[in-house]
């Protein structure tokens, strides 16, 4: 493992790839210390400002043409930038269900799944974790596979909120 091929990379995907590793990190935090604190909202500002620049950065990287410049990776960089504007106007107007789910999708999709996808040989955080030759290491497995328990141990561990009065719900008479 080397950061090698990202240190020689233009400095607009080193730009994406850190903001990447960092909003990944800063979401992970976010998404399992308590909520609607000041720090939730500091911590959220900060996921968003990240996001947007990674999602924003994806449009000056056209390594993968299929649709004139851009790819199918940019579709999912459309969606991020959408997703943020609603699940930030959720928060705001009061709809904490609807913001948690879209910020939380975000999370799995946009960070965790589309994470999984650099490794794909000849992209550069292939060559970043698995080494130049682009074939598996230890290291670089070992990387790869905390990405995917990551993703996998939130979405099958994270912990579920019951709505204040559910557990006596149908208990009293109205």
């Amino acid at each position: 493992m080397s950061l090698e091929p990202l240190l020689n990379a233009s400095p607009i995907i080193q730009i994406h790839a850190l903001a990447g590793m960092a909003a990944f990190v800063v979401g992970g935090v976010t998404l399992f210390l308590p909520k609607g604190n000041d720090r939730h909202r500091a911590l959220g500002r900060a996921w968003v400002a990240l996001m947007v620049t990674v999602a924003a950065s994806s449009f000056l990287i056209w390594e993968i043409r299929m649709l004139g410049p851009f790819s199918p990776i940019h579709l999912v960089s459309v969606f991020t930038l959408y997703a943020l504007y609603k699940g930030v106007g959720h928060a705001r107007a009061g709809r904490i269900g609807a913001h948690r789910r879209t910020m939380q999708s975000l999370y799995v999709v946009a960070l965790a799944v589309t994470g999984i996808f650099t490794l794909a040989p000849g992209r550069i955080m292939n060559q970043v974790v698995f080494g130049a030759g682009g074939g598996p290491s230890l290291g670089g497995l070992m990387v790869a596979g905390a990405l995917v328990l990551a993703a996998g141990g939130w979405l099958i561990l994270k912990p579920r909120r019951r709505r204040a009065g559910a557990v006596t719900r149908g208990l009293t008479k109205p």
